[in-house]
């Protein structure tokens, strides 16, 4: 492969075994071979991913299947033992972490800060200066439906609202991968269904420059995932292995109600829970 000037190789550390370059400016995910354990449990056991810059891919399966550990993966944040995983481009460790934005499933905003600058977080870890990045993220809350709300503490926030914090200072934070970890796993039926309408319209523009975001949702929501991801994947119990893969018949057509009630969608969505219950049972 030819290498641009002043680019570096990526390092083989941490059992990667690619050859991609560690500057590629894109979102794109690509995971290959993937294996992990803790000690002698396996977790994940041969792990293949592949989802191009711009698209979306849903992720369900059993609990404790380690969902979220492929996540944290993926982000940088846990070492790969054995197989590639590349994160925009970037196979070593430091650069998934600059590709790559994670957002927990728990919104874990400091409660001692506003709603505005629990947003601006990651701009403010990159050295932006403090009114620079509130004045950015202002002029979002009016279109993240959180306008009067910049100076609220997180406790005087709803449930939908504090997610929606979460999810502004994740985008902020201008990776161009966003990893989200059951984003709505705490919120009661009606607040989930009106935040996956919201979000679904979101992810078509990402908030910072309207450039659309390579998308990787955790949930144990089927419906959730074939709503807003153009892909599916449902993972077995330990050792995970994917068991099943499935187009998104729609992937975000509004208004969400015409989506899930189509008989492709409920189609896909049986298929779905097949595949689920059969990877349950296996757990």
């Amino acid at each position: 492969m030819k290498t641009e000037p002043g680019a570096q190789r990526p390092e083989n550390t941490g059992g990667q075994s690619g050859t991609l370059r560690d500057n590629t400016p894109d979102g794109s995910l690509h995971v290959h071979g993937l294996r992990h354990s803790f000690g002698d449990l396996e977790v994940l056991a041969g792990i293949d991913l592949d989802v191009p810059a711009g698209g979306s891919l849903g992720i369900v399966g059993p609990s404790g299947c380690g969902k979220s550990t492929l996540l944290e993966i993926c982000a940088g944040l846990v070492d790969v033992q054995t197989g590639t995983v590349a994160a925009g481009g970037r196979t070593r460790t430091a650069g998934r972490l600059r590709a790559a934005a994670l957002m927990p499933q728990r919104d874990l905003l400091f409660p001692w800060l506003d709603a505005l600058d629990n947003a601006t977080l990651a701009m403010r870890n990159r050295g932006v200066p403090r009114d620079q990045a509130r004045e950015t993220a202002r002029p979002l809350f009016e279109r993240f439906g959180l306008a009067g709300f910049e100076n609220a503490k997180p406790a005087e926030l709803s449930g939908g609202m504090r997610q929606r914090v979460a999810f502004l200072r994740t985008l902020l934070a201008d990776k161009p991968l966003l990893l989200l970890d059951e984003p709505f796993a705490s919120l009661d039926t009606f607040s989930r269904a009106a935040m996956q309408e919201w979000l679904a319209t979101t992810l078509e523009t990402a908030a910072t420059g309207d450039t659309p975001r390579t998308t990787i949702l955790v949930t144990h929501d089927v419906e959730e995932a074939l709503y807003l991801c153009d892909r599916v994947v449902v993972l077995s119990g330990r050792p995970t292995v994917i068991v099943a893969e499935l187009e998104s018949p729609g992937a975000r057509r509004h208004p969400r109600t015409e989506t899930v009630t189509s008989a492709a969608f409920a189609s896909a969505r049986q298929r779905a829970l097949t595949a689920l219950q059969g990877a349950f049972q296996g757990a």
